[in-house]
């Protein structure tokens, strides 16, 4: 009679756990599907830099298209629509700082045009003293960075020179950054300075902490040694990244993103993209091939 009951009970047992087996793995599929959706898994964060696309857009505009499209952060290029220079007044530079907290688009950078590479001392000097003040008008509009680039080398000057140089300037500008809160993020951006082993020079000569290289998805970066051996270079330095489109298959858009959540980078890539009579549909595009290269949709 107990062996009967014990079996009972045992068949009864295995009958509750078969029905409510196929219920628990529904909900953790559906946990797990949930878990795994692109804002649970991205890493990296998506933005755009005004550079064509927005080049044309005052701040609400920016802020409106952004959100609209699931960008997260902007790059505000000088010169543009948006009115973001230094001339602002103090009150005009917290009520940029103020548009920006109450949404939910970070103002991660300003995105200036000054270079380093001239021969003209006091040429250099105006473009370092310009660049600070840049500094200080991103740290009161509370953005985390400027953008700064290399522009070229000079014919008439020993490349190792320039490299040296434009390091140096990095340097005296990290430095100055630094006690604004405030990154320097180097454009890999000219002719011949766009070479990752003259940027790493550049690098090296900058020796900065707060100084940190913007990945810019150039063809030249396949040249050499390869896409790989150049990124190896400079990865550790990696604080931001433009993107051209994504469409463009001559270029390792999937690699880079490999790599770079590789390394864990947490920083922004951003989209500097041409402009289009139909912007939102082109970002949402954009964003749906980003995530899709990382294997998040």
């Amino acid at each position: 009679m107990r062996t009967r009951t014990n079996r009972r009970r045992f068949l009864t047992g295995v009958g509750t756990i078969c029905g409510v087996w196929p219920l628990l793995s529904m909900s953790q599929a559906a946990e797990s599907r949930e878990n795994s959706g692109p804002e649970a898994k991205a890493a990296m964060k998506l933005g755009m830099v005004t550079y064509q696309l927005g080049e044309d857009w005052d701040v609400p505009t920016i802020i409106k298209n952004c959100e609209a499209a699931r960008f997260e952060g902007v790059e505000l290029r000088t010169s543009h629509k948006h009115g973001v220079e230094v001339a602002l007044s103090s009150q005009e530079r917290d009520q940029v700082r103020q548009r920006f907290q109450d949404s939910k688009v970070e103002l991660m950078g300003l995105g200036s045009a000054f270079d380093y590479h001239t021969p003209d001392a006091r040429k250099l000097r105006r473009d370092i003293d310009a660049t600070k003040e840049y500094i200080k008008l991103a740290h009161d509009v509370g953005a985390s960075g400027v953008k700064v680039r290399p522009n070229g080398l000079p014919k008439e000057v020993p490349r190792e020179k320039t490299l040296e140089q434009i390091g140096r300037s990095l340097a005296e500008l990290g430095a100055f950054g630094d006690t604004h809160g405030v990154q320097i993020r180097l454009e890999v951006h000219g002719s011949a300075t766009s070479l990752l082993p003259n940027i790493k020079k550049i690098m090296d000569a900058a020796a900065h902490k707060n100084v940190g290289v913007c990945w810019n998805s150039n063809q030249s970066d396949l040249e050499g040694q390869g896409f790989d051996a150049n990124l190896d270079l400079v990865k550790d330095r990696i604080f931001s990244v433009h993107l051209r489109d994504l469409y463009l298959d001559e270029y390792p858009f999937r690699r880079l993103f490999q790599r770079l959540n590789q390394q864990n980078f947490r920083g922004y890539c951003l989209a500097e993209i041409p402009p289009s009579s139909d912007p939102l549909r082109v970002m949402r595009y954009f964003r749906g091939i980003w995530l899709a290269y990382q294997g998040l949709l």
